[in-house]
């Protein structure tokens, strides 16, 4: 059996295996509320979106799920992120557009999320006129403007409020008060988001998930996408130098860590989408081609080959999940292989996709589907599958993962 042939088979196992929006039942901490990305309705609403409109799946299943996921009041208020409520859902119901309907939901959803991002942005900039220190959840892939900013640009790329998301972001790079040798984008706090004695000069964060990483490839998407402005260009610049002055080379490969504090020495992380190479390589290839730096662009693609040659990396990937498993960092290296301009070097990250996908269809089969959500179980592993397995998505589907 081909690995393609035993990618789609587990595929359409985890399909058939979440039939019943029931799966993902609300849990007391809110990840498995229907309305939640990462691990409720909305997150394997999008496993199934993706599969009706590729011709992979059933459109009447899609619209169970989307049911599901828009059946509890939305929320719209401070817990209303990238992730949850309103902007979630907007997500959502854009990459479903091709299957028809929902358009007043989705209007109304739209304005929400506008109104929410209105308020950020507000309150972002009067944080930074009074001279305070950055907050994680402020500006942040998962909770913050990044993702909403992605979300904008993708759905609304002409919208002014779109370009008012890059403006904050370069706004971020521009030196504060008392910064004391620290960029501004120094976050006084621990990978929580939240001070700690284990912190107590705070950290740079290069991850994607919380991190620098995912505003460096909301920059550059930018600047490919009709916001190619100087202030864009300046910050991306400030932000990809001081990634450069932390990026390592320890003979064994490039790699970047997924966090930086005074006076320790940097560690490997590993090779995950959320503070690994998955993310951190394929925001720093779209900045190269965003720059025009073809060195940075193959430096980025050679971090990527340098894990995928790597067994011992890629074992420390020992879950299934988009966030720290084996899916972000397949996920990740198809989109950097489809990316890549040069086609011998496409050529050499497409050769090593075969074999990490038939590692996670094996794991994915092992599993028997218990966790069914997006970010660490059955539906995101299935994703990056069927990615690898039909080529470019049909939907941007993982742009909520700042890869696509």
């Amino acid at each position: 059996m081909t690995t393609t042939i035993k990618a789609t088979d587990q595929v359409a196992t985890a399909r058939d295996a979440l039939l019943d929006p029931t799966v993902v039942g609300p849990s007391p901490d809110g990840r498995t509320r229907p309305q939640s990305l990462a691990g409720g309705a909305v997150g394997v609403a999008l496993l199934h979106v993706e599969l009706a409109i590729s011709g992979h799946g059933d459109e009447a299943l899609a619209h169970r799920w989307i049911r599901a996921a828009a059946s509890e009041p939305v929320s719209i208020g401070r817990n209303s992120d990238p992730f949850h409520g309103a902007p979630a859902l907007a997500f959502m119901l854009h990459t479903a557009r091709p299957l028809g309907g929902y358009h007043r939901a989705f209007a109304s959803l739209t304005d929400a999320t506008m109104t929410l991002v209105r308020q950020r942005l507000a309150a972002a900039h009067d944080r930074i006129d009074r001279r305070e220190p950055l907050p994680m959840y402020e500006f942040d892939l998962v909770h913050g403007l990044t993702g909403l900013g992605l979300y904008l640009l993708h759905a609304h790329p002409d919208h002014p409020l779109s370009g008012d998301v890059v403006g904050y972001l370069t706004r971020i790079t521009q030196p504060l008060d008392g910064d004391k040798g620290k960029p501004p984008w120094w976050l006084p706090s621990n990978l929580a988001g939240v001070p700690h004695p284990d912190f107590p000069e705070g950290h740079g964060n290069l991850g994607t998930a919380h991190g620098i990483s995912a505003v460096i490839f909301l920059l550059a998407y930018a600047i490919l996408h009709g916001h190619d402005t100087s202030a864009a260009h300046n910050a991306l610049s400030t932000l990809t130098r001081w990634t450069d002055a932390h990026r390592q080379d320890d003979g064994n490969g490039i790699w970047w860590p997924g966090y930086v504090t005074p006076g320790t020495e940097p560690t490997q992380h590993r090779p995950s989408w959320c503070y690994g190479t998955a993310g951190t390589a394929r925001a720093q290839q779209l900045a190269g081609i965003a720059q025009n730096d073809t060195v940075r662009q193959q430096l980025a693609e050679n971090a990527m080959l340098a894990v995928l040659q790597e067994p011992l990396q890629r074992d420390r990937l020992n879950g299934i999940g988009l966030c720290h498993g084996k899916a972000g960092l397949l996920q990740s290296a198809s989109r950097m292989a489809a990316a890549e301009t040069d086609e011998i070097r496409s050529a050499q990250i497409s050769a090593y996709l075969p074999g990490l996908a038939a590692d996670l269809a094996s794991q994915l089969a092992e599993e028997e589907h218990g966790n069914p959500e997006l970010l660490d179980g059955t539906a995101g592993a299935a994703l990056a599958l069927h990615t690898f397995a039909n080529g470019a998505p049909a939907t941007n589907w993982d742009a909520f993962l700042a890869l696509s």
